[in-house]
């Protein structure tokens, strides 16, 4: 886990990307960055972390990635990649020992369907708790979360594995992790009441050591949020 404070507007750039390192620019509690983080110690990767206030970003941040977003990948020759499975994608494919995502171009296809199915998801992690706080009827968008992790559900129950791509873990099953971590926190955790097999799935990937590495306690994730919501993002919580 790192522990390095974030940069802030007014910071002076970081030096080159040590020999034999890559560099990832991360915000500690942004699921995205997790994404990356997550396979980087998956594969075992030796890394060093930048964090980065984004709500006052560093000038030369944007020099990094225009949009000024996390996560970023830099390489000690200078190359920047960014977007959180622009980034793993990348990573699985330099780094080849310990493969997450399959040979086969048909499962590959697959994990990429599967992981647009699953996009179309992650706005209500964000939408339920922001109408809940406004006072809004939320019944409507829980029954339809409800229907899409069903569809989750489903797809492990017709595999009949452990895992969304076979019985060991790869790389849909950590592009989807940080959500379902901060399930509790957006306080959707009952939407996933009647999902037996996505509640096998998650108690499975706690005992993975590259989500032990990055996970954040719920308590912890939820006194940050607050300070998200509140509109002073505290990113050296805990630090």
């Amino acid at each position: 886990m790192s522990t390095e404070k974030s940069l802030a507007k007014g910071s002076p750039a970081p030096g080159p990307v040590p020999k034999d390192h890559i560099r990832l620019y991360s915000m500690r509690f942004c699921p995205f960055a997790q994404r990356t983080r997550l396979v980087l110690h998956a594969k075992g990767i030796k890394f060093d972390t930048i964090n980065v206030d984004l709500k006052e970003k560093p000038e030369w941040f944007f020099e990094k990635n225009p949009f000024g977003t996390v996560p970023v990948l830099e390489t000690p020759a200078g190359e920047v990649i960014y977007e959180s499975c622009i980034t793993s994608d990348y990573l699985d494919e330099v780094y080849p020992e310990k493969k997450l995502i399959p040979s086969s171009p048909f499962a590959k296809a697959q994990q990429k369907m599967l992981l647009e199915h699953f996009a179309k998801l992650v706005p209500f992690f964000y939408r339920i708790p922001s109408a809940k706080m406004n006072g809004e009827d939320v019944s409507g968008m829980e029954a339809e979360l409800k229907e899409k992790l069903a569809k989750l559900n489903e797809e492990l129950v017709q595999k009949k594995t452990k895992f969304f791509g076979g019985d060991s873990i790869t790389m849909i099953d950590y592009m989807m992790w940080p959500f379902f971590e901060r399930a509790e926190v957006f306080e959707v955790q009952h939407c996933l009441d009647h999902t037996p097999e996505l509640k096998k799935w998650i108690e499975l990937m706690l005992e993975d050591p590259a989500v032990k590495a990055t996970i954040h306690p719920v308590e912890t994730h939820k006194i940050f949020y607050k300070s998200f919501i509140d509109g002073k993002p505290d990113f050296d919580y805990g630090l």
